[in-house]
């Protein structure tokens, strides 16, 4: 799917998705992924729900964000609980969804100049 919306001060959007990929800018990008307003991270480890550990959340973690939004695919499957309190601990929402509407989530709160990040799970 397409989107189109403007960045707020050249912030990182994704602009397409699909089964397997999404497109931040101009650049496609067919692994796991963290996409902030200002950073990206590339061939993040898990590419799966199941595969998510505790030690990948480290680098969301140090951005210090008010939230994350984790999309899960093209299902919202939710992590197991110890690591949805490792959010809780610190007082970082977590908003768990399927990959279109994660992306669309991302969007607004990062048009409403909040510090969000989206971990997107892809297979890779």
């Amino acid at each position: 799917m397409k989107m189109t919306q403007q960045s707020p001060d050249g912030a990182n959007l994704v602009r397409r998705y699909g089964a397997g990929f999404v497109v931040i800018g101009e650049e496609e990008i067919r692994s796991s992924c963290i996409v902030g307003a200002s950073s990206l991270i590339r061939d993040w480890p898990p590419r799966s729900v199941a595969e998510l550990a505790r030690g990948h959340l480290d680098v969301l973690f140090e951005f210090a964000p008010e939230v994350v939004v984790l999309s899960t695919g093209a299902r919202q499957i939710f992590p197991r609980a110890a690591l949805r309190a490792e959010f809780a601990s610190r007082r970082i929402g977590l908003e768990v969804m399927e990959i279109g509407a994660a992306c669309r989530t991302y969007h607004v709160l990062i048009s409403e100049e909040r510090k969000a990040l989206a971990a997107i799970l892809l297979p890779g």
